[in-house]
């Protein structure tokens, strides 16, 4: 009868340790936001970027962070970009290996991005991220591509 008490104790001791694990609270968006925020540099026109996407996590609907190497990452600003969520994977169009904020794009991919036909979201802004903060709460990181674009960058603004 004592081992069977004591195997019952155990074993809600156990449930509750790994429910308690399980229930480990997620940031918000708004947290997230904030966090990727505090650690982002002044805005830039654009980066460079060679071949893949090393990985990308979602913010909110509107902004994502991109990690184009391990130790260098951008936090992009997007018009509202409601597949976002849905996304699995995204593409980032660019010119000559350079990403360009208000003329290249981000499409979402995945299983839940068809419903609006994976409409590319414009990149509004770029910053850089500080990446040894950054990487010591990285949520879930996901694989993107890059695509070349076709036509050409803006031309650069002349100074009067």
């Amino acid at each position: 009868m004592k081992k069977l008490i004591s195997a019952m104790l155990l074993s809600m001791a156990l449930t509750l340790v790994l429910g308690a694990c399980s229930s480990t609270p997620r940031m918000t968006d708004a947290e997230r936001l904030a966090f990727y925020e505090a650690h982002a540099g002044e805005p830039v026109r654009s980066f460079r970027l060679f071949g893949r996407i090393n990985s990308w996590t979602r913010v909110n609907n509107s902004t994502l962070v991109v990690w184009t190497r391990p130790s260098e990452a951008w936090l992009l600003d997007l018009n509202t970009c409601p597949d976002l969520q849905f996304a699995t994977s995204i593409s980032i169009s660019h010119f000559s290996n350079t990403v360009t904020a208000r003329f290249d794009t981000v499409t979402p991919r995945g299983p839940g991005t068809g419903r609006t036909g994976q409409m590319p979201c414009r990149i509004m802004q770029i910053r850089p991220l500080d990446t040894t903060a950054s990487n010591q709460t990285s949520d879930e990181r996901y694989e993107g591509e890059a695509e070349e674009r076709s036509d050409a960058p803006p031309a650069e603004p002349t100074a009067n």
